[in-house]
């Protein structure tokens, strides 16, 4: 569907993208993550066609956005941060406006306003003048003007920026249905959004692409949390034979009168090494010790955390050893 290799993009002699490869298919709702100045917005700017890149190739069905740029252009919806709509015009005017810039023929133009409108719940709101909306319905405008013309891509920058949370909230369940029709970058500064809405996560950081991954992957820690009937030496005499596992953090509990001692721990899993596999091994070896198993999951980490582990780790070289460590 889009398709990006080795983007690269120079301010200067500053350079802002380094070498950026992603693809994403069809109806995936993609977070493009970052600290200010990591390189997403000049990301955004290149796939609209906003920008040239200074190397590199961007692909929407097969159509190269630098060798015929119009062409491509006509299946993306581009939704910026700071939306360049016009107070004194209508609602209607202003899509109207948006119609002809796209290039919308007459029938086509009034058939797409009508739903774009339905879609985004602007039929009350017409004829009302931008000036006289609220933030929420001004995001409403933005994200109808992106989608006029049916695009196969959306890439919506800050979408629920300043907007309330029941905005917020309607906000999502909309970006969630206009998934069904077309592939959705989403650039945010607000992980819950990513959390709530996305399926996968790009995370760049001083301008290369430092993860790349499914969201559900990327909670996944490497580490196993085991609750156990015995002590850290019985449990790790048990373990001695499994290469890939140390015990990181050992919590005993307090002993409770009438009732079983329990010992919690963390388990570290090294060498990148399969953690269903080694939750099964893990049982199985205790077992054969003679060690109740209260519980044994590996750990979930939350995506701010994953966030500010990846912007405080040491750089990698690619999004690949990236999102094998994580």
């Amino acid at each position: 569907m889009l398709e990006v290799t080795r983007l690269t993009r120079f301010y200067g002699d500053f350079k802002a993208v380094d070498e950026v490869n992603f693809k994403i298919d069809h109806g995936e709702i993609v977070g493009l993550l970052g600290h200010n100045g990591a390189g997403k917005t000049t990301i955004m700017k290149m796939l609209s066609g906003y920008l040239e890149p200074n190397d590199g190739r961007i692909t929407i069905d097969d159509i190269d956005l630098q060798i015929d740029p119009k062409k491509a252009q006509r299946e993306i919806g581009y939704l910026p941060e700071n939306l360049p709509i016009y107070p004194e015009m209508t609602v209607a005017d202003y899509l109207d406006y948006v119609g002809d810039i796209k290039g919308l023929a007459a029938e086509d133009k009034v058939r797409e306003i009508r739903r774009v409108i339905r879609e985004t719940s602007l039929v009350d709101k017409l004829l009302s003048p931008i000036a006289t909306l609220s933030r929420g319905y001004k995001q409403r405008v933005g994200v109808a003007q992106a989608i006029l013309g049916q695009p196969k891509i959306l890439i919506l920058d800050e979408p629920t920026n300043g907007l309330d949370p029941s905005q917020t909230e309607q906000m999502r369940r909309l970006i969630k249905a206009l998934a069904n029709k077309a592939t959705v970058i989403l650039s945010t500064h607000i992980m819950q959004e990513v959390d709530a809405i996305c399926d996968r996560a790009l995370i760049v950081r001083h301008g290369r692409l430092a993860v790349d991954a499914g969201l559900e992957e990327l909670r996944r820690g490497n580490t196993l949390l085991l609750t156990a009937s015995a002590d850290k030496t019985a449990v790790g005499a048990a373990l001695s034979s499994l290469k890939n596992i140390v015990i990181a953090d050992y919590l005993p509990s307090q002993d409770t009168p009438g009732e079983q001692q329990t010992h919690n721990y963390r388990l570290r899993i090294e060498n990148s090494a399969n953690p269903e596999k080694l939750v099964a091994e893990t049982t199985r070896l205790l077992v054969q010790a003679g060690i109740d198993i209260y519980g044994i999951s590996q750990e979930k980490r939350d995506l701010e955390t994953l966030f500010r582990e990846v912007n405080t780790a040491p750089a990698q070289t690619s999004a690949e050893e990236t999102k094998n460590a994580a």
